[in-house]
């Protein structure tokens, strides 16, 4: 009976091994990445890429075009592409993944996700070291492509990298957030749509719009159904908010100082503008675009990544056809609390790199991720949305500009609202920001929307909006995303926020483990005891 159950404890304990590294979403042993004086030619390499995609079919084949090409350079690398439909769900798998070492070796992320994957031991690999390197860094000498240089990466990208004065990835295509506007609309109400938005004319148009007729519908579009002003990321609501108030949000060590005066005025206007029927939110209402594109919407805040769904000519429309309005679409910045001095958040994907025994396998896998900075790949991937290319050769290339240049020719690759979402960016990206990346800033990240949400979800049922319900809110939203240990962990381990759903899996596993053993050590005891009494 010993020897049985010695056995069956081998189970939970393996199992416990696992969620011990899951628990603090992963570690390994030491494995620094050591680059290879030469790449191996002469062996296979099989390499995994993880990627995201809507439903674009268009940069799907972007990405196996890429690979094609890239294998046709390199016969002895095959790249397997994983696509994915959110960000968030990469994460997820690549904090599973950590504790068996069974990550991807190449993986489209952002900064604060890379920052959690840094808790485990050598999880990705730094890129300083790979960027210099005489043969295969960056434009290199044994590179099978012309691939950039270090100083042809926008710099204000490439800074978006760097963590803790260490890059861990590279650029990928770069957006910011835009207001797409009804300006049909916005004129019928009697306004003329500003260069630069501010947030009180927002907030009063949005007014305007809110008005209903005796019958119940709405003024300006004769329907039930009005939204004046939906915004899709309410994180980065909040973000740009304090940011241009010049209020705290958190320090570049990891302390949180987003709960704070500026923060509750915000959200007391949030509210004022909610319960008279001015705004919503995508987490409450629903897609932004759906609701511009049927004349139900005056101002939809939502990347510029998002471009080509939005207006009544737009390419990709999630509504049925007889349910679009006419009208006319606009494109401006967010909206600013000083126009003269705009700021808005720098976003989009980045690469980084796993860390793998064989060294030439990490190598194999730098070589892939430097070919997603040519210009071919770049260029072919910025036309599909209102994205703009990470590098200036791309950008300043004639194929490129050609690309601006021909804005309104069609409603498809030149659709003007997806071009002008580009330049947008293009002419502001010396006002753009990020945000400090540290163990846990994804956590505060996802707590500043949290913020919005519950106050228009408590606004919308009637509660009451005072002093003693912010408490309670700052409060439960610390708790939630476990900010009082975030300053904390920023210099050890981070507050990682809810374990994923696996690993909470796993837990239930050990757990229904250890009552089965114990139930069976029990019956072999009392069926030993009843033996030894006959």
């Amino acid at each position: 009976m010993r020897k049985t159950a010695k056995k069956a404890l081998l189970v939970p304990l393996a199992l416990a091994g696992a969620l011990t590294c899951t628990g603090c979403h992963g570690s390994r042993e030491s494995n620094a990445f050591a680059i290879p004086q030469t790449f191996d030619t002469s062996r296979e390499y099989e390499i995994t890429f993880w990627a995201k995609n809507d439903t674009n079919k268009t940069q799907t084949d972007i990405y196996k075009k890429a690979i094609s090409d890239f294998e046709s350079l390199y016969p002895n690398i095959t790249v397997n592409l994983k696509l994915y439909t959110d960000y968030g769900k990469i994460y997820n798998d690549v904090i599973t993944n950590i504790a068996t070492e069974t990550t991807p070796n190449v993986c489209i992320t952002y900064p604060d996700h890379i920052a959690t994957y840094l808790t485990g031991e050598d999880t990705v690999v730094p890129l300083d070291a790979l960027f210099e390197d005489e043969k295969y860094g960056l434009g290199g000498s044994e590179v099978a492509f012309d691939a950039p240089s270090r100083e042809e990466i926008v710099p204000e990208f490439l800074d978006e990298c760097s963590l803790n004065g260490t890059h861990y990835a590279i650029p990928y295509m770069r957006s910011t957030e835009a207001c797409y506007i009804n300006k049909t609309y916005v004129e019928a109400l009697g306004y003329t749509v500003p260069d630069t938005l501010t947030w009180d004319f927002i907030w009063e148009v949005s007014e305007a719009a809110a008005k209903k007729e005796a019958d119940g519908t709405y003024t300006v579009n004769g329907q039930d159904v009005m939204i004046p002003f939906i915004y899709k990321s309410t994180d980065n609501m909040m973000i740009q908010m304090l940011r241009q108030r010049g209020a705290g949000y958190s320090t570049d060590a990891g302390e949180i100082e987003i709960f704070n005066d500026t923060t509750k005025e915000l959200l007391y206007t949030i509210a004022d503008h909610t319960k008279s029927g001015a705004f919503s939110t995508f987490k409450v209402s629903s897609y932004p675009a759906n609701f511009l594109n049927a004349g139900q919407c005056i101002f939809a805040i939502d990347s510029t990544a998002g471009a080509t769904w939005m207006g009544a000519h737009a390419p990709l429309i999630d509504i049925s056809a007889d349910a679009v309005a006419d009208f006319e679409t606009e494109v401006r910045a967010i909206p600013q609390f000083d126009p003269e001095h705009p700021q808005m958040i720098s976003q989009g994907p980045s690469v980084c790199i796993f860390n793998k025994e064989d060294p030439q396998e990490v190598l194999a896998s730098w070589l892939f991720t430097q070919y997603l900075l040519t210009n071919e790949v770049q260029i072919a991937y910025a036309q599909t949305e209102g994205y703009v290319p990470v590098t200036k050769t791309a950008q300043e290339s004639s194929a490129y500009q050609d690309y601006l240049s021909r804005c309104g020719e069609d409603n498809s690759t030149y659709y003007d609202v997806k071009i002008k979402a580009s330049g947008l960016l293009l002419d502001n990206i010396d006002n753009t920001f990020t945000t400090p990346v540290f163990n846990g800033s994804a956590s505060l990240r996802d707590a500043a929307g949290q913020l919005i949400e519950n106050v228009v979800k408590s606004t919308r049922r009637k509660q009451t909006i005072d002093d003693a319900y912010m408490q309670t809110l700052f409060d439960d939203v610390t708790s939630l995303y476990h900010l009082n240990e975030a300053g904390a962990m920023s210099e050890t381990k981070a507050d990682l926020g809810p374990l994923p759903g696996t690993a909470v899996l796993l837990l239930l596993a050990l757990a229904l483990t250890w009552a089965g053993i114990l139930l069976y050590v029990l019956s072999q005891r009392l069926r030993e005891r009843a033996r030894r009494k006959k």
